[in-house]
């Protein structure tokens, strides 16, 4: 018989961790650009809720890059992927030009299943932070081709184009020995391939507002199922991308769209976390964006008004909230960088 579980109170949450040493699933989701007053600004216009309100314990995460104090994308995302700091628009590589594992790396060779989603392309730079090691994130053919070498088990964003319409001539997916391609919301549904690709756009899918499909939880849901079925734990990074071009926009009503889109595929995750009893669920975000502040509103309408600072990234700290095995180590004040290191250390039992 397996040992009976240790259940401990925390907070408002029951959480479960395993004595058989049964690996946990990890789940890093990434609101690209959600700094406090995103949430707080999707959480007002939603009824004054957010699913981010269930979680056991809440952190703060310094955002800067090696170099400079606002980070990009690229930097921060290999800051939390791999462990590092390292200069903006570089994925991977740290200021020394020395390659580094990312978490998604570690948990391959520990025989996990792996995943990533985004709603921009596959190729863009916080997914990329993952699997590509690149001195420029615009290297989108070759990090495609990076991806396509890598045996990443499910991968859903935009991005076809560097797959198949590549300046080299190569198709990409008739390369990827192993992997169906799944072309709809449909065709994925029904896969029972080992591998997926669903590559949703051409290039970078359009704002929800513009209509983009499927949706976030949708695809998020649908993902959680496929893992599961492969019979081992998984690690899968789920990114509500577009929470930061809105950002960059200055354009509140696109930050509150996407971050309820975002909301929606936590909620998700969470009720799968509860579930399972044995998946570490953390909710971050890779920088603040627009410098955004809420300038007024109303909570009985869930309207909301805003000024930015700035059409780029700001430096202020971020939050991560966590749930699970684990969940207790994300509290307090820290480098991005100890995302990846508390990451490791629930994979690695150290």
């Amino acid at each position: 018989m397996k040992k009976i579980a240790l259940t401990l109170l925390l907070a408002t949450n029951l959480i479960i961790y395993a004595q058989d040493n049964t690996p946990p699933n990890i789940i890093l989701m990434i609101g690209d650009g959600m700094g406090l007053t995103q949430i707080s600004a999707g959480m007002y216009a939603n009824n004054n809720n957010t699913v981010l309100e269930e979680f056991s314990y809440v952190g703060l995460s310094k955002t800067y890059a090696a170099n400079q104090l606002i980070t990009d994308s690229a930097a921060s995302g290999t800051a939390m992927a791999t462990g590092v700091k390292t200069y903006n628009g570089v994925l991977g590589i740290d200021p020394k030009n020395i390659q580094h594992k990312s978490i998604l790396e570690i948990c391959h060779e520990l025989g996990y299943a792996t995943g990533l989603l985004a709603t921009s392309s596959i190729v863009h730079a916080t997914p990329a932070s993952f699997y590509a090691k690149v001195l420029s994130r615009d290297m989108y053919e070759e990090i495609a081709l990076q991806l396509s070498q890598h045996q990443v088990d499910l991968f859903v964003g935009g991005g076809k184009k560097f797959f198949e319409d590549r300046e080299d001539g190569r198709n990409l997916k008739k390369e990827m020995s192993g992997y169906e391609f799944v072309n709809s919301i449909n065709d994925f549904k029904k896969s029972t391939a080992k591998k997926i690709g669903f590559l949703t756009y051409d290039k970078e899918p359009p704002s929800l507002i513009g209509g983009r499909e499927p949706a976030l939880d949708e695809l998020t849901s649908l993902s959680l199922e496929k893992m599961s079925a492969l019979g081992k734990p998984f690690f899968m990074m789920v990114e509500g991308s577009q929470i930061d071009w809105g950002g960059h926009d200055n354009d509140a009503s696109y930050v509150i769209s996407e971050f309820k889109e975002f909301d929606a595929a936590i909620r998700k995750v969470l009720e799968f976390a509860k579930a399972d009893g044995n998946t570490l669920v953390i909710v971050t975000a890779d920088h603040e964006t627009g410098g955004m502040a809420i300038s007024g509103g109303t909570i009985e309408k869930g309207r909301i008004k805003a000024k930015f600072t700035t059409g780029g990234h700001s430096a202020a700290m971020v939050p991560v909230f966590s749930y699970g095995p684990n969940s207790n180590v994300f509290s307090g004040i820290y480098e991005n960088t100890a995302i990846f290191n508390k990451m490791q250390a629930t994979v690695t039992r150290k």
